[in-house]
């Protein structure tokens, strides 16, 4: 599955080549509570489809209403962007379903160029991250590459969005908990990568969308070329293949690197590390082991929950405490029975 982002912007250069008017809105300010987060974006065709999310449901109906002939005879404004406020008084944030009194601001461009929607998918499609530069006053976009992502920018006339390359998973070891988590990444809008060159294993691989391959793991942990927006996760329980793979993207810019396994086997795992590869306690900091937070999992399917839900708090910059980790959560679990 595509990041929501190139499906926003992929349909909207689609709809636009098939002749139809198109307005793009992105959410550029929150107050309070927000439905979704700033950057967040939509695509509506003039005839009332749309692909994206601004809010829960209620707003998305609204600009259908005010900008589509979905409704009506209404025509799709023309001309310069335009800024639209939702939920300024209670009674606007409880009709547009806003939670707590939240407020959310809207950029809508009403005229984006095919052209340069299909320059700015092709870099991100390639793997690029792309700075989008919008003004307000005038509509005129400008496209710039860029090496860092970057948060959303808006300062009342000029709007920078840096878009980049969907996320991606990079998972060692194809038995049954990598084809849990691989799926749900995939709906999470990651592109997974499965390495695992033991045939036996591979051979009943069965998630559709996922990409395969048979090298070894460190050497495909160096073609994956690990970026700011990849994760890499063993789960092979074979230090011969989890080891020098989780030493090749602890050493790359990965936002997430872990290895499944007991507290005993991850204290081995470092060990390993400090005594035969100059590692140190402190470097080995960035390694997540045993990975997941802490639901009392059991099952393949539940320990993949773990591991997603762990990745995606990573990914959106959410401090986990030390409480919520498998080993700690163990730790007193054992304690407590320890006591009894």
């Amino acid at each position: 599955m595509e990041s929501i982002e190139i499906l926003v912007l992929g349909t909207a250069r689609d709809w636009l080549a098939e002749g139809h008017r198109v307005m793009l809105a992105t959410v550029v300010r929150t107050w309070g509570s927000s439905p979704r987060p700033v950057g967040s974006m939509m695509a509506l065709r003039d005839d009332g489809r749309a692909v994206g999310s601004v809010s829960g449901g209620c707003i998305e109906d609204d600009l259908i209403h005010c900008y589509t002939r979905a409704f009506g005879d209404v025509e799709m404004p023309r001309g310069a962007p335009a800024l639209v406020r939702y939920g300024v008084s209670a009674d606007e944030a409880h009709r547009f379903g806003l939670p707590c009194g939240g407020t959310l601001e809207l950029v809508l461009e009403f005229e984006p160029v095919e052209a340069l929607l299909a320059e700015l998918l092709g870099s991100l499609e390639r793997g690029l991250l792309v700075r989008r530069v919008l003004s307000v006053d005038d509509g005129q976009v400008l496209l710039f590459s860029t090496a860092l992502p970057e948060a959303l920018q808006f300062d009342g006339r000029i709007l920078v969005n840096t878009l980049g390359p969907g996320y991606r998973m990079l998972l060692i070891g194809a038995g049954a908990l990598a084809e849990y988590l691989a799926t749900m990444a995939l709906f999470n809008g990651f592109r997974v990568t499965v390495c695992d060159p033991r045939t036996e294993y591979r051979s009943s691989w069965a998630v559709a969308g996922t990409e395969i391959v048979t090298g070894m793991p460190d050497d495909e942990v160096l073609a994956f070329k690990p970026d700011m927006r990849s994760c890499v996760i063993a789960l092979s329980h074979d230090p011969k293949l989890d080891d020098l793979a989780l030493l090749a993207a602890l050493h790359s810019p990965a936002f997430y690197v872990g290895a499944i396994g007991s507290r005993r086997n991850d204290r081995n795992r470092r060990d390993r590390f400090i005594d035969h590869f100059d590692e140190s306690e402190s470097s080995l900091q960035r390694l997540r082991g045993p990975v997941g937070i802490y639901i009392g999992s059991k099952t393949p399917a539940e320990i993949a929950v773990s591991i997603m839900a762990e990745v995606l708090a990573t990914k959106n910059g959410v401090k986990l405490t030390p409480a919520q980790s498998v080993a700690c959560a163990k730790n007193e679990h054992d304690a407590a029975l320890d006591t009894a």
